[in-house]
């Protein structure tokens, strides 16, 4: 989803399900018990992936290589593993016929995960015909701009409805929208849990998206609740009540959004998926769409590079993603989330929907890794990583990282060649002509700063800073 009016989309391999008489809940029959196997996941921003190539991606614990079916026009999910030797398909490509060809020996697939052709074989021989020689392949759609992917029964695909803002499509018109996504060093749980706890922002994003000054008692209430997960609302709202009432929606296992509005700056929402990668990794699409109340918000919006937006959003993800990647740890050593009325200590309502998330994983049972233990905590520079969490995997990061540092080239190129030919220019031009003399000078000095500060640029897209704005002194 770019800088623009969202659109609903459709993949024709599954239909965008809707609800029907033979609709089934996301998360399985059990009244009891929530499957995460049954459940949509988006797995990427359609417009970050790359139509001639294979991406690697992992769901649960399960490799998948996605690419784009040229001959049925739709985005395909297969294990990633060829049935040969279990070479990752991602490492191949998609061939001159379109098909998927593992990179290993040859082996090509066409979008339904049958084999097409076995290179190794006698003329005449048929051992592609086999079920053995078959993909396994997954149910796709495309929604709101983001690919989804569904690991469970097939056959449950198209009667599981897609975990989306309704809102979005039912009133498409209007809307702006930012969107960024990361790789995250923490559980989707953990990762929602945070995200439906509106009281951290004026202290841990102090300086990015909040500010102390606005702290005030903060009374949540939940109006809503079932395996399908919650709705709540918060009727003072943030910013000490100036902003409106603000409405908050969970749908299980991860999805989540924060709904205000505001007599200054129109709608707004704040949307994020917690896609599970494996235990302690996740996959964050964060959205936010708004409707404003006059047109100068929007344009500034539109006409803002989404890269140069990625770059802010992803600082805003690092003020809480060190102590959120330990404070799980802590969790898991206290008993679970079985045990987090013991291991928290939540007094207020401020806390509600964090007790009724909680509430949630223990009623029905939510554990997407059990039995899993969580790794040992990385180092502060690895939790600070950008490239590999974010930029290598973003079209427009990748692409202005890469246009950024040839620019840079050129700049110290011109720089370098100005300085050294300095000397020849102030004899040919008479050491008397200040005008020009200082003017080559000022390029040199000109061409150094920019190059410097293209440096400080770079940099953003690799690493987060360590020292994060709200522990840095007050200003006076």
């Amino acid at each position: 989803m770019s800088n623009s009016i969202i659109q609903s989309e459709a993949s024709p391999q599954v239909p965008s399900p809707t609800i029907t008489t033979e609709a089934l809940p996301a998360g399985g029959l059990d009244p009891e018990r929530f499957d995460w196997q049954e459940v949509w996941y988006p797995v990427h921003y359609v417009e970050d992936l790359d139509k001639s190539q294979p991406t690697r991606f992992t769901l649960l614990e399960r490799d998948l290589v996605l690419w784009w079916d040229n001959k049925q026009q739709m985005w395909r999910a297969f294990l990633d593993q060829c049935p040969h030797r279990l070479a990752p398909l991602s490492e191949g490509r998609i061939n001159e016929d379109g098909l998927l060809e593992c990179p290993y020996h040859g082996w090509a697939f066409s979008g339904t995960g049958k084999c097409s052709i076995i290179p190794q074989q006698v003329e005449g021989g048929k051992a592609e015909v086999s079920q053995r020689a078959c993909v396994a392949s997954f149910p796709t759609t495309v929604r709101q701009g983001m690919l989804f992917v569904y690991p469970g029964t097939a056959e449950n695909a198209a009667k599981t409805k897609v975990p989306i803002v309704d809102i979005l499509d039912e009133e498409p018109d209007g809307w702006i929208c930012l969107n960024t996504f990361r790789d995250i060093p923490y559980d989707a749980l953990t990762l929602m849990e945070n995200v439906l706890d509106s009281s951290h922002i004026p202290y841990t994003h102090h300086r990015t998206v909040g500010n102390r000054a606005n702290v005030s008692p903060v009374e949540l209430e939940v109006v809503e609740s079932g395996k399908w997960g919650f709705k709540g609302v918060w009727e003072q709202g943030p910013r000490k009540g100036t902003l409106g009432k603000q409405y908050t929606t969970f749908i299980a296992p991860g999805l989540m959004w924060h709904d205000l509005t505001s007599k200054q700056f129109g709608r707004t929402l704040t949307v994020v998926y917690a896609t599970p990668i494996r235990k302690g990794e996740c996959r964050l699409f964060a959205i936010f769409p708004f409707k404003f109340s006059s047109k100068i918000p929007g344009l500034f919006l539109q006409l803002t590079p989404r890269w140069y937006s990625h770059l802010g959003q992803n600082s805003v993800l690092e003020d809480d993603q060190i102590f959120l990647h330990h404070q799980e740890r802590y969790l898991q050593k206290s008993g679970g989330s079985s045990n987090f009325t013991k291991a928290f200590y939540l007094p207020t309502k401020a806390d509600m929907f964090v007790f009724q998330l909680r509430s949630w994983v223990n009623q029905y049972s939510v554990d997407p890794f059990l039995g899993k233990t969580l790794s040992p905590p990385l180092s502060k520079e690895d939790l600070l990583d950008r490239y590999h969490a974010h930029t290598e995997k973003c079209a427009n990061c990748r692409t202005a990282l890469a246009n950024l540092q040839r620019l840079r080239v050129g700049v110290a190129a011109l720089t370098v060649l100005v300085w050294a030919l300095l000397p020849l220019l102030m004899f040919i031009y008479d050491q008397k002509d200040i005008f020009t003399i200082s003017l080559l000078t000022l390029v040199v000095i000109s061409g150094a700063g920019i190059w410097f500060g293209l440096g400080r640029l770079e940099r953003r897209f690799y690493r987060g800073r360590l020292v994060p704005p709200r522990n840095l002194p007050e200003k006076n």
